[in-house]
């Protein structure tokens, strides 16, 4: 190791003395000399004279830099494996598949701050929740708590299964947008235990699941497209399913449900903004984008178009829930609330179509468009 450090604060050319008292070392020298390609002399009892050559081997001389590690490249080779960005790679090394692999469709500068928000805002359900606090909603409210909870974790479900799929395709050169999605998936992962402890907390079993909900939610799981899967679940699905949350805090017939939906809906507003950061630099690099974002919109809309949307039961359930009782007058109350969370979940997304580029006819019909399912 000294002989090799020396070597590389020489020139090329140049020599080298080595002085030793080892008494074996002209052998070892030798010998490492033939592997480096340097020349080698005794010089007299104990002291020897290495020459640098004009190619001097040492360990990762010819190797390749990750580009620079503040700033990645435009598209990632596959040679550079799981490299660390700005790292040396060594030549020889037997490439991986990373189907993501380029800047214009997943990176932004803002990437780095919006993780490191991400990672400062995680929870434990455990110590942020109060488990104890005392529930007394009425049978019908609580089945109707349950019913909610259940549809939630489903979609949540789906939710996770998403980005943790896209997170193992993601170069590792792009590591900022890895990290993103894992906390994503780590988001959904931690909302699933919440919502189903809650639905357990006062019932043996949970509600219903139906064929058209999870029909809806495949057709986000099928979707292969990063950009297009993004734009599906975080944009329209989770800025839907936002909404819904913060409708829930509102009517939340107890203090544990109301604090359950205010934390999972932090965690949800900033999967949209990750989700709109990504996409509004994605279509500003590829000018089709809008078109397959609306022909995604389309084809999925069309693939369900023979399944009933939201089920009945949800929908009772949250009409029940902002009604708070049962008389013929919360209920209509109830059901103008839950009308509202529909058209303010249209605007929404509406909005975010704008951001996006769309025209305010476009953001509309494609906002219109968009399962009933709120996911």
């Amino acid at each position: 190791m000294a002989v090799e450090r020396a070597l590389r604060l020489i020139e090329k050319g140049q020599s080298l003395t080595v002085i030793s008292a080892e008494p074996e070392i002209d052998i070892h020298l030798a010998a490492w000399c033939r592997q480096k390609g340097c020349s080698f002399s005794q010089l007299s009892t104990g002291k020897y004279a290495i020459e640098r050559p004009l190619h001097f081997a040492v360990r990762g001389s010819t190797a390749e830099r990750a580009g620079d590690a503040s700033t990645p490249v435009a598209c990632a080779p596959e040679h550079w494996g799981l490299a660390a960005r700005g790292a040396l790679v060594e030549r020889g090394i037997h490439g991986f598949y990373f189907p993501i692999n380029r800047s214009d469709h997943i990176w932004t500068s803002r990437m780095a701050a919006l993780y490191r928000r991400a990672a400062a805002a995680q929870w434990n359900p455990e110590t942020a929740l109060n488990w104890n606090a005392v529930i007394e909603n009425t049978s019908e409210i609580e089945d109707a708590v349950v019913q909610v909870m259940t549809y939630l974790i489903e979609n949540e479900t789906a939710a996770l299964i998403i980005p943790a799929r896209f997170a193992a395709r993601v170069h590792p050169h792009y590591f900022e947008v890895m990290q993103l999605l894992a906390i994503q998936a780590s988001d959904e992962a931690r909302h699933i235990e919440v919502f189903s402890r809650r639905a357990r907390l006062n019932r043996q079993v949970l509600g219903l699941s139906t064929a058209g909900g999870q029909a809806s939610l495949r057709t986000l799981i099928d979707e292969s497209d990063f950009s297009l899967a993004t734009l599906l679940l975080s944009v329209l699905g989770e800025g839907s399913f936002l909404s819904l949350l913060q409708f829930l805090r509102k009517y939340a017939p107890d203090p544990l449900t109301r604090q359950i939906c205010r934390l999972a809906a932090k965690d949800e507003a900033r999967h949209v903004l990750f989700a709109m950061t990504h996409l509004t630099a994605a279509v500003r690099q590829q000018s089709d984008l809008r078109q397959k974002f609306a022909a995604a919109i389309r084809r999925r809309h069309e693939a369900l178009t023979a399944t009933a949307g939201l089920n009945e039961e949800v929908f009772y359930s949250l009409t029940l829930i902002a009604a708070g009782k049962t008389t013929p007058e919360a209920l209509a109350a109830g059901h103008r609330a839950v009308k509202r969370l529909e058209r303010f979940m249209f605007t929404g997304r509406v909005r975010r179509l704008r951001q996006l580029g769309f025209t305010e006819k476009e953001a509309q019909s494609l906002s219109a468009l968009h399962t009933r399912n709120f996911m």
